[in-house]
């Protein structure tokens, strides 16, 4: 993919995999009292900072997913994406986010390698340009922000 000048208008995806739908509510001792739309909010304004804006999509169900990817790719200059579940069993979402030709930065609020073992391999994770777990939502942000450097890096 050729680097293209910035505009105001360049657009980050983030996408939020199965069960982040029930934050703020779902075992607060792991994932906190932070909302999916405080989520969203907090990494919309951080997007904002740098010249981008956020569009956001959120399903638990695999094809769903699949198809945003597929609809988005073209309108998005990079992706954050915190597969959730599905970062440890998705094929189909890591061939999405390959073929869409967009970097992207996999995310996750808990520290997934200080918990069970399933979740300490990551499908996604060689063809991300990063990884960012267990800063809580702070996680979005971070990697939003390490994608929008690696994107001026290659500019």
């Amino acid at each position: 993919m050729a680097a293209r000048a910035r505009r105001m208008t360049d657009r980050i995806g983030v996408l939020h995999g199965p069960n982040l739908n029930t934050l703020g509510q779902r075992e607060p001792e792991v994932y906190g009292a932070t909302t999916l739309a405080e989520i969203d909010d907090l990494i919309a304004e951080a997007a904002s900072d740098h010249g981008f804006e956020v569009v956001a999509f959120q399903s638990n169900v695999e094809g769903a997913l699949v198809d945003w990817i597929q609809a988005e790719a073209a309108s998005v200059e990079g992706w954050v994406v915190n597969a959730a579940g599905f970062t440890h069993s998705s094929v189909a979402l890591r061939d999405a986010l390959v073929a869409s030709d967009r970097p992207f930065v996999e995310v996750h609020i808990s520290n997934v390698f200080a918990r069970e073992d399933f979740r300490h391999r990551s499908l996604l994770a060689d063809a991300a340009v990063g990884v960012v777990t267990g800063f809580g939502p702070h996680s979005y942000v971070l990697g939003l922000q390490g994608l929008v450097g690696w994107l001026a890096g290659r500019s």
